[in-house]
């Protein structure tokens, strides 16, 4: 149990500094979850009656510093953005194409101090079914 409970902490700390770095002091701690959630909402496509598909594959563009800071923990960031995806598009009815991933990765853009998300919708291929 002590195992769980220090993960859980690490992780708390990893989003606590991603936080820090992406959001400047105004603006709300779960800015980036809203983007992701809104990404999904506003590139939902209609297929059926039951059937809402959005995107699965997500990257978040970085300031290359915050990026630099928070690249040792990238994956385990984007895992847990990905956790969230995941958890609205059940609340919603959504469905996925494929797997959902989260990226982090350093902008080009001279922006400092701001971040850019891109959703997409990427299919399932056979290459990654393992056939």
């Amino acid at each position: 149990m002590r195992l769980v409970e220090d993960v859980e902490r690490t992780m708390e700390r990893w989003t606590d500094t991603m936080w820090a770095r992406l959001l400047p002091p105004r603006r709300k701690r779960g800015e980036v979850v809203s983007i992701l959630r809104r990404q999904c909402d506003d590139q939902a496509l209609i297929l059926g009656r039951r059937r809402v598909l959005v995107p699965n594959a997500f990257v978040v563009e970085l300031p290359p510093p915050v990026h630099h800071q928070l690249s040792e923990h990238g994956g385990e960031l984007g895992r847990h953005l990905a956790v969230q995806v995941r958890r609205h598009a059940a609340e919603s009815g959504y469905t996925f194409a494929g797997p959902v991933a989260v990226h982090l990765e350093p902008s080009t853009s001279s922006t400092l101090g701001r971040f850019r998300v891109h959703g997409r919708i990427a299919p399932l291929t056979a290459q990654r079914r393992g056939e």
